[in-house]
């Protein structure tokens, strides 16, 4: 018999989360039994925090469950020969310890995966978040070499894998930020451009100074006033991926404009919001590619790790006050 904790969602988010939203309880887990659907025990090793909790929190769990998210797990025990005790996967079986499962939702490790490379990479560059950096760059910007790619909330998971893939792709990339550290770790990386938008004078002023001539593609984590204004740099018939808009998650009271419509019509803009998902038919690709360049150096990585799993509610509302550095995850 294993006893697995699990972080449940005690009330629905009003605001920035709190601590007091999570309740940690037990659950026992059933043995497995030949020939049924219950085949595999596996433990968690890392979890994931990801923005999208935020909202998916509110909309799609009920308060009682088990809090969603995705973790790399290990195989404890199998009676499914597919699966043999000891491989990793990667699961989207909420903040748990332990779990039981069919196999059927779970993906495992790609087997070139190097053993000196982190597991955990596969919650972050080598995972949902490189595959949201490399579809919405080649599929929704649609970006060309030369071409000046702007991105923001560029040193957390996704955007700091969307200016690296844009060099790889020829590209000028300018990122913000919101702390000088972040802003140094984005020039290290290869950013041309980068500058912390928390002390900057003028946003206007720093979009038009970091590329004068304006900017091809704009890939949008952030939404708010930061896509309000860098709209207006955007080059004639531009392209903006839109895949997040932390900014405004945590709002009680919905934003008001300005609005796009303008300059969206005189610049001929197109702007496309996606979910990463409706490319799940080309994963192996992605995930392929991603862990190739960062086997040869190419795409390099940070992870904002947190120990314990007691710690989730704390990491989860870290993350979305921007103190990590690079993907956020959690060590069991």
């Amino acid at each position: 018999m294993v006893i697995a904790k699990a972080w449940i969602l005690k009330k629905h988010f009003d605001g920035l989360p709190k601590t007091s939203d999570f309740d940690l309880k037990k659950i026992e887990l059933p043995s497995l039994k030949d020939g049924g659907e219950q085949k595999l025990l596996l433990e968690s090793v890392f979890l994931s925090v990801d923005p999208y909790m935020r909202l998916y929190g509110q909309w799609q769990v009920k308060e009682g469950d088990v809090m969603i998210g995705t973790q790399v797990a290990r195989i404890v025990e199998s009676k499914n020969p597919a699966f043999t005790v000891g491989a990793f996967v990667v699961g989207e079986k909420g903040w748990r310890t332990h779990f039981i499962s069919d196999g059927k939702d779970l993906q495992l490790l790609p087997s070139s995966w190097p053993e000196s490379l982190p597991k955990s990479l596969a919650l972050g560059t080598v995972g949902m978040p490189g595959l949201t950096a490399y579809f919405g760059l080649l599929e929704v910007c649609k970006m060309k070499p030369g071409e000046t790619v702007l991105v923001n909330a560029a040193a957390g998971a996704v955007g700091s894998v969307v200016g690296q893939l844009a060099k790889i792709g020829g590209c000028k990339v300018v990122g913000c930020a919101g702390s000088d550290d972040k802003v140094a770790y984005l020039k290290k990386i290869g950013f041309d451009e980068a500058f912390n938008y928390k002390t900057v004078e003028s946003l206007d002023e720093a979009l038009h100074k970091a590329s004068p001539d304006g900017y091809d593609c704009f890939f949008d984590n952030v939404g708010g006033e930061f896509a309000s204004v860098a709209i207006n740099h955007m080059k004639k018939y531009g392209r903006i991926a839109v895949c997040g808009s932390i900014s405004q998650y945590n709002d009680s009271v919905p934003q008001k404009g300005p609005y796009m419509q303008i300059p969206m019509i005189f610049k001929e803009l197109q702007m496309v919001g996606f979910i990463v998902s409706q490319w799940n038919n080309r994963q192996k690709e992605g995930l392929q590619a991603l862990l190739k360049w960062v086997v040869e150096g190419k795409v390099k990585y940070n992870e904002h790790v947190t120990e314990g799993f007691e710690k989730m509610p704390m990491a989860f509302i870290g993350m979305l006050k921007g103190e990590n550095l690079g993907k956020a995850v959690v060590k069991v």
